[in-house]
């Protein structure tokens, strides 16, 4: 099964590509950018050795579903979708900042809070609280952006603003923007019988100075879900939540020794586990959209997409 680890276009006009952990992006001529999804997964920070079957196209499909279901809240940078692995869209300047929020104590904030932590990016976590447990409201814990494949490391919106990261005028807005997003997130999922925990929001600003929603959205990789029903008694009970989202994965590797940490070993990947976790990415496909996920062509898949993507251009 052909899956995509690298590309190496040359499209007309083109004047760079950034490669980033999973996405590649393409600049055509400093006006658009041609995001393309590869199969790669990373974790902690890390690129795994192995691709994911459909990972890209997966998270590219529920990224432009989401954006189109939020464009009427907040604008974004989504032009076209040219080919089920393709985002393209207006060329932005990003915040150098990432938007978490977060509406439960779980992942990271679970970890820091067992770590015996209470206090997240500057925003304070009441005692008594378990893992899992759902905050009295949503809470944002902003993440500097990380560039060539550093940790991205916890920041509070004082010291955002202290070194001047980002305008004051400018986060009002990504706060604001972060919550109504979330909010409208919270709803469509609660839809489909899921709870939106976490997720992450990326922002840049157009050539004409307006703020919009960049990158992915409400996908498994930024993203993490729980099912709603039986939520309350596995909390009752101290058990694990059933969830849809990348942390499967990254507890997977915990259990196998390895957090991104120096001088630890990437476990191997079993063709069995390259499936399961291929498999989970497209249950939570089905249950964020209400979709049969219908798998792409992916015989001659890299030359599928730089005929779909030069076919956009040209017109």
């Amino acid at each position: 099964m052909n899956t995509i680890n690298e590309t190496n276009f040359k499209f007309p006009k083109q004047k760079s590509v950034y490669k980033g952990k999973v996405r590649e992006v393409y600049n055509i001529n400093d006006d658009l950018l041609v995001m393309i999804a590869s199969d790669r997964l990373s974790a902690f920070d890390v690129i795994l050795p192995r691709q994911i079957p459909f990972k890209g196209q997966i998270l590219n499909q529920i990224a432009t579903k989401m954006m189109n279901d939020t464009a009427d809240i907040v604008p974004n940078w989504l032009i076209a979708n040219p080919d089920e692995n393709v985002a393209i869209g207006h060329l932005c300047e990003p915040f150098k900042v990432e938007m978490v929020i977060r509406g439960y104590l779980s992942g990271h904030a679970a970890r820091e809070y067992k770590a015996g932590k209470r206090l997240l990016c500057g925003v304070a976590m009441a005692e008594g609280l378990k893992e899992n447990d759902k905050f009295p409201e949503p809470i944002i814990t902003p993440s500097t952006k990380a560039e060539n494949g550093e940790h991205d490391e916890d920041i509070s919106r004082e010291n955002i603003l202290s070194q001047a990261i980002v305008s004051e005028e400018d986060y009002i807005v990504l706060e604001k923007y972060t919550r109504a997003l979330f909010q409208r997130g919270t709803e469509i999922a609660a839809k489909r019988g899921l709870i939106l925990v976490d997720t992450k929001y990326e922002f840049g600003k157009t050539k004409d100075g307006k703020i919009v929603l960049i990158d992915e959205i409400h996908t498994p990789d930024s993203s993490r879900y729980f099912y709603a029903e039986g939520y309350q008694e596995r909390q009752d009970k101290g058990e694990a939540q059933k969830q849809l989202s990348k942390e499967f994965v990254r507890q997977w590797l915990i259990e196998n020794g390895f957090q991104g940490k120096e001088g630890q070993q990437i476990p191997a990947m079993s063709d069995e586990k390259i499936l399961e976790i291929s498999n989970r990415y497209i249950e939570l496909y089905e249950q964020i959209t209400g979709e049969t996920f219908v798998k792409a062509a992916t015989a001659n898949v890299l030359q599928r997409i730089e005929d779909n993507v030069n076919a956009f251009l040209a017109n």
